[in-house]
């Protein structure tokens, strides 16, 4: 199998900003409402991408935070398609929904932004209704409950991403995930595996990256409060690089050490 070509752009090329909140409904109220669509649509389709992003030269991958220090957890962009929705479409439209400022997130120009490998780069399921999901259909199950498609996603080279703002976005190495999956669950941290399938190229800086976008009505409201996740994921951001170079800075003076 050829590798995937996919293009990576530095991360300062991107702009960060925040939009209103969109919480998730309870977990005993996703369990009710997936049984109710299962009866009445079939298997639950859901997509979930990969978006990756260069720091210093090393592949980042963007992922969503949900919680707080003592209750957190780690998801890829995505969710779960509608009747009779095609994949790639369905993973434009999640996409703008979750990432797009808030006057571009329902138009058909910002959905086509997103260039998606029509091929998936993993499928999971869940072969009942409780939470574990596996990169298989188990040999006893004859109807899953849930089928889940990974799929990689080449960014341009610039950017506005508008993040929910009970939502932090980081970027997140590879390094950190791999086996790591204590931390961010069996999917995600499959995705250096994945990433064997790709064939990255590191693109340049641009000059002048985006604005963010302007808050209006209650988000204008919100003023600083909504600011608060892009600062955050800033800071995020510093610390990874710090991490990086602490490392890079260890492994240089093994060696020398060796």
């Amino acid at each position: 199998m050829n590798p995937l070509p996919i293009a990576i752009h530095p991360i300062d090329n991107y702009t960060f900003g925040s939009k209103a909140a969109k919480h998730d409904k309870d977990a005993t109220v996703r369990a009710l409402r997936m049984k109710e669509k299962y009866r009445a649509e079939g298997m639950r389709r859901t997509v979930e991408c990969v978006l990756l992003v260069a720091n210093h030269g090393h592949p980042h991958v963007l992922l969503l935070q949900i919680g707080g220090p003592n209750d957190v957890s780690f998801r890829l962009p995505g969710g779960r398609l509608r009747p009779g929705e095609g994949d790639l479409e369905g993973v434009r439209r999640k996409l703008s929904t979750k990432l797009a400022p808030p006057h571009e997130q329902d138009v058909d120009v910002h959905h086509a932004r997103w260039q998606v490998d029509e091929n998936a780069l993993a499928v999971w399921w869940r072969p009942n209704f409780e939470p574990h999901m596996y990169p298989y259909v188990p040999a006893h199950v004859t109807k899953p409950k849930e089928c889940r498609k990974v799929f990689a996603i080449r960014l341009p080279e610039k950017m506005v991403f508008a993040v929910p703002g009970n939502l932090k976005l980081l970027a997140v190495p590879l390094f950190d995930l791999f086996d790591n999956a204590a931390r961010y669950g069996p999917l995600i941290s499959s995705i250096p595996h994945l990433a064997s399938r790709l064939e990255f190229t590191y693109a340049g800086s641009v000059a002048n990256p985006l604005p963010p976008p302007a808050p209006d009505g209650d988000e204008a409201a919100a003023g600083e409060e909504l600011l608060a996740p892009a600062r955050e994921v800033a800071e995020e951001r510093q610390r990874r690089r710090e991490e990086v170079a602490r490392l890079r800075d260890a492994e240089r003076r093994r060696r020398r050490l060796g």
